[in-house]
């Protein structure tokens, strides 16, 4: 550029005017949608404040006291208040707060107790493992030989007595246990005990259920073998996107292994913004957080029993469908797509989910089924009475066939009764779909 000529922002400024007004777009089809996407939720007005505030540009590598910047006394305040709140709510001596993810926190798990080479036991991402448990994830970047337990169709989780064998057969340096299709806890207590005869470390990935598990609702990891759980903070756990590494040692050595995995191991900066929106999030957890498990439970199981009363395949029916906040619904033959197609009717209608693989699907793209979440819609106040009428209107799209179109109108009339966030603190405004951030 000629000096001192003034550059041409006419086609920046438009683009960055296109970005906000998708960013305005997306809030507008969740604020008049449902959101049933399994792996999301809200945040409260006080941890979005947390998070859109100065902290997102700082830095402050190393734990509390011990930082290589200067600058931190406050962030220092921030993460031990946070370290402390999450001991308590999740009953564990150990915590980190650091990581970016759940996927990170898996890495820097797999990194601390596992070489590469070594072997790892997980579940098979066509039996609704996560893809970080896989070789094209985060067992693949660690260079580990994975071998996937037998799993129970029927009851929807690792086969108990096959996956005992296999343990014992293959001798995992680390035996990896939790899933992203996520039904039912985890028969963990006997598979544990099975991993630390052969000397494997127990590694429970809590993603999605970290919330359940801190609501008392789900099962207790820590007290049944796990030596480690991860997960993420934006699931289930109602903060902003993020990850933990929770332990069960008292062990020093163990919780030095654990941080310098996370830093420096994965993360430098950790996006401290979001670390302070977690700790909010946590102190709203403690306060709120029991209810708020125990209604995502009753809403998910009143939807999968009304899902199968308006006529869908809704799997798991023996077992009563789903202890979680997840339910699974397949909608055609294996690999045939109609998972997708599903899942691309009913976003016309104004409900978002997502197309995902059910045990004897092969194909990630074409799936037979559909992996759908109340925890948002739980969070803005929904019962079990707006779940039947949920139901329906899932029914109208894909057995009646109506008009998309037609029903996107009762949805969105739906949904405007639905607007504020709950189970949190009272933060002034509290619409759970601000237009700006």
């Amino acid at each position: 550029m000629v000096p001192n000529e003034r550059p041409n922002t006419s086609t920046s400024t438009v683009l960055a005017e296109q970005v906000m007004e998708a960013v305005h777009s997306s809030t507008s089809l969740y604020r008049h949608g449902l959101g049933m996407i399994a792996s999301e939720n809200i945040i409260s007005p006080m941890v979005r404040q947390a998070v859109n505030s100065d902290l997102h540009g700082r830095y402050a590598e190393g734990l509390p006291g011990r930082r290589y910047y200067q600058g931190c006394e406050d962030f220092d305040t921030v993460e031990s208040i946070g370290i402390e709140l999450a001991k308590e709510v999740f009953d564990a001596p150990f915590v980190n707060l650091q990581s970016i993810s759940g996927t990170v926190s898996n890495i820097g798990v797999l990194k601390a107790f596992a070489k590469p080479g070594d072997n790892i036991t997980a579940v098979s991402t066509a039996d609704g493992g996560h893809i970080s448990h896989a070789r094209m994830g985060a067992v693949g970047v660690r260079d580990l030989k994975l071998t996937t337990y037998p799993w129970n169709e029927e009851l929807m989780e690792p086969d108990i007595d096959g996956s005992l064998n296999l343990i014992r057969e293959v001798e995992p340096k680390l035996a990896l246990f939790g899933q992203s299709v996520f039904l039912f806890p985890t028969p963990l207590k006997e598979l544990a005990d099975a991993a630390h005869e052969v000397g494997a470390t127990v590694m429970y990935d809590g993603a999605h259920v970290l919330g359940l598990i801190a609501g008392g609702v789900f099962q207790d990891p820590l007290r049944e073998g796990a030596d480690v759980m991860t997960g993420s903070s934006h699931k289930t756990f109602p903060g902003p996107q993020g990850g933990f590494v929770i332990g069960s040692s008292e062990d020093p050595a163990v919780h030095r292994k654990l941080n310098n995995a996370v830093f420096p191991g994965v993360c430098s900066s950790y996006h401290l913004h979001h670390v302070a929106g977690k700790v909010v999030a946590l102190a709203e957890f403690k306060a709120h957080g029991h209810s708020y498990a125990r209604d995502i439970v009753r809403n998910a199981q009143a939807f999968a029993g009304a899902m199968a009363a308006e006529g869908f395949d809704v799997l798991a029916e023996g077992r009563g469908y789903t202890a979680s906040h997840q339910v699974l619904t397949r909608h055609g033959q294996l690999d045939s797509g109609a998972g997708a197609t599903a899942a691309l009717l009913l976003e016309k209608a104004g409900i978002i989910t997502n197309m995902n693989m059910l045990p004897g699907d092969t194909k990630a793209l074409k799936p037979s089924g559909l992996r759908l979440g109340v925890q948002e819609i739980t969070r803005v106040g929904m019962g079990v009475n707006e779940m039947h009428e949920v139901a329906k209107l899932y029914a109208r799209v894909l057995i009646h066939h109506e008009d998309p179109r037609s029903v996107k109108k009762d949805v969105q009339h739906l949904k405007d009764c639905f607007q504020t966030v709950q189970y949190c603190f009272d933060a002034g405004n509290n619409d759970a779909y601000p237009k700006t951030v």
